[in-house]
């Protein structure tokens, strides 16, 4: 397997990978520029060279991970008997300059419901690097001429996100198809959808956080009837609702929308290792 072939492989299994690339070479060294590189957090694809140079850069790498950067980095080594390192000696002469970009998981975020709300919504985080699911159980709130298609036309026509639109009669059957770490956002047109879907939410393994729509007396209503089909306190504690930060008051579904994607953005970024 090449490197460009395990890095796909890698991200759509959601591992952080770090790409080294040897981009520079003066003198000799044992690869030319260009030489390319995957290291995961316990795996390699590819060799910039070998020896003291690429393990360097494999360690390198893996700090990087494990820190969770999220900006590129130079690596600058001479490879020469006089620079002993902790990997050893290479002394072919020359001096490289190794380029390490991480590349992050992409997070996910599922709407559940594509009312006036879950419209406005998808129209926002459809332009962040995200990977985008869309549920309803009416077909027609899926409609592309209400959506629009990603890359062509419509709210979606300039979607920078990875956009599924899933039409599914029993909404809540779609959770077990997301992402792992996947944000759920609960606000379909009917409450006992929307208490159907809090529940398997709560008992899908992997799910990253959850968010429902709604008042004060809606959640009241919600907590009694989750703790009788078996739900804990420990259990509703991962529900946030209402949703959304404080900061963007106003009831219109735009303003709605707003302070949504502006809470889902701080989950993602809380999410991430610390460093990036």
């Amino acid at each position: 397997m090449d490197w460009l072939d395990a890095l796909q492989e890698l991200r759509s299994r959601r591992i952080p990978a770090v790409i080294v690339t040897l981009a520079t070479v003066r003198g000799h060294a044992p690869r030319n520029g260009g030489a390319k590189m995957v290291v995961s957090p316990d795996a390699l694809h590819g060799t910039v060279g070998g020896g003291n140079l690429e393990q360097t850069a494999i360690e390198q790498a893996r700090r990087m991970l494990a820190d969770g950067s999220a900006e590129p980095e130079l690596l600058t080594l001479t490879l020469s008997d006089k620079a002993v390192t902790e990997y050893g000696v290479q002394c072919c002469g020359g001096e490289v300059t190794m380029l390490l970009e991480p590349i992050r998981v992409v997070p996910a975020v599922a709407i559940f419901g594509l009312g006036h709300v879950g419209l406005e919504l998808a129209r926002i985080l459809a332009r962040h690097e995200i990977e985008l699911t869309l549920v309803d159980s009416r077909a027609e709130m899926l409609d592309p001429s209400r959506l629009g298609v990603p890359g062509e036309r419509g709210i979606l026509g300039d979607a920078v996100a990875q956009v599924r639109v899933v039409h599914a009669p029993v909404p809540e059957a779609a959770l077990v198809e997301l992402t792992p770490g996947a944000h759920v956002l609960v606000m379909t047109h009917d409450h006992v959808e929307d208490l159907a879907i809090v529940d398997l939410a709560l008992r899908t393994e992997g799910i990253g956080s959850i968010g429902l729509i709604g008042s004060a007396s809606k959640w009241a209503r919600f907590r009694k009837k989750l703790h009788e089909l078996g739900q804990t306190d420990e259990d509703l504690a991962r529900v946030t609702t209402p949703i959304g930060i404080p900061e963007v008051p106003g009831k219109q579904p735009a303003a709605i929308a707003v302070s949504v994607a502006a809470r889902i953005l701080q989950l993602i970024d809380e999410a991430a290792p610390a460093g990036s």
